[in-house]
């Protein structure tokens, strides 16, 4: 569909493209297989402009819109869906949410490092007795003196290890629930502050995936992100363009089981012939391909509505539903077309569809976008 792509937006997926294929690809089974964070590779994609797309020049951003962003996003993920979460939660959740809602202060000393990947972000709401229920946290802030002082524990944190900056939810009135909430850019190194269990997970297991351990850890007053109890808000809009990352993610899963399933079926022979000859594998194709450009049209969609200033909530949920279910659907079909070499490691496909899974779970279950999608069709 690259009809619907500007010149620049087609020179950076060829560029990103290229990239991918020739510094992620190679290593990309070796480090799933061994857990091994791209250092590396994060900070090549820094020195390219790739950690801050869409955010201006002034900040070290490359200046690009969000469907540049999406683009980026996906092609990254066709090879390692690993690097691609990396980069959408440090920038559609690190480096946004300081962009949109921080002091010029806080944008001048936070952003220039975050937008070239210098330093690593992440953005911490989720608790062990919280997921999807963000106002049943723990987490508090008080102000004491000049300094916010931070109680609590955060969970399943991508980036975790790596970030040196994160952006903290906190109750601030926990009588108010999520009226209560305040944000707060914690920085690492901050005394209280450490980094506690690291998950091992089904997929993705080039990320860093840990619980944020915060003990009395007192920050500066002035860390304060955006108005005091406003906090909820911005973790909501965030997620929105975090669930264009996510879907943006998920295309790419999706695209690598499509491509892997057409170069297999061409060359795997059964009785005498090409599988893709048969129409069985023909039609898993076409559904294949189908749903992958439906959830890319979504996906495209929302990122338009999103660089237009128009409201996109509904829209990021509906592609973030589509698009992550869809990856999953095109990896287990990228199985079957493999046949038993599909179940094997041998082969790409099995990796797809552990990847897969996290996307119809992760900001924000495909559960709750359903809920979001259902509450603004009934307004």
């Amino acid at each position: 569909m690259d009809y619907l792509l500007t010149e620049e937006q087609k020179m950076l997926k060829e560029m990103v493209a290229k990239f991918a294929k020739e510094e992620i690809a190679p290593v990309a089974r070796e480090f799933e297989e061994k857990g091994i964070f791209p250092q590396e590779i994060v900070k090549k994609l820094g020195n390219l402009g790739l950690m801050g797309v869409a955010y201006p020049p002034e900040y070290n951003g490359a200046g690009m819109d969000n469907i540049s962003y999406m683009i980026a996003i996906e092609e990254i993920s066709r090879y390692c869906a690993s690097t691609g979460v990396i980069v959408s939660a440090h920038s559609s959740l690190a480096v946004d949410p300081i962009y949109r809602f921080g002091t010029e202060e806080q944008k001048k000393k936070y952003l220039p490092a975050l937008c070239s990947g210098e330093r690593i972000g992440c953005f911490a709401l989720t608790e062990p007795s919280s997921g999807s229920d963000a106002g049943s946290a723990r987490t508090t802030a008080k102000l004491i003196g000049d300094k916010w002082v931070i109680n609590g524990t955060k969970h399943f944190i991508t980036n975790g290890e790596e970030a040196e900056v994160c952006v903290i939810f906190a109750h601030t009135d926990p009588s108010q629930k999520t009226k209560g909430i305040s944000a707060f850019i914690v920085e690492k190194g901050t005394e209280g502050f450490r980094v506690g269990k690291h998950e091992k997970k089904l997929g993705i297991n080039c990320t860093s995936t840990t619980e944020l351990i915060l003990e009395d850890c007192a920050i500066p007053k002035e860390n304060i992100l955006g108005d005091l109890n406003k906090g909820f808000k911005i973790a909501m809009v965030t997620l929105d363009g975090g669930r264009l990352g996510i879907a943006s993610q998920a295309l790419g899963i999706a695209r690598a089981a499509i491509e892997d399933s057409i170069k297999f079926s061409k060359e795997r022979e059964q009785f005498d012939q090409p599988i893709c000859q048969f129409q069985a594998i023909q039609w898993m194709l076409a559904n294949m391909n189908t749903e992958y450009e439906a959830s890319w049209l979504l996906t495209y969609r929302g990122s338009l509505l999103k660089d237009k200033g128009l409201p996109y909530s509904k829209e990021a949920a509906m592609a973030k539903l589509k698009a992550s279910e869809t990856a999953s659907f095109c990896a287990d079909r990228a199985i079957q077309i493999h046949g038993g070499y599909g179940y094997t490691k041998e082969f790409d496909a099995e990796r797809y569809l552990r990847d897969a899974k996290i996307t119809e779970i992760y900001e924000g279950t495909n559960e709750i976008m359903r809920i979001v999608i259902s509450a603004a069709m009934l307004k």
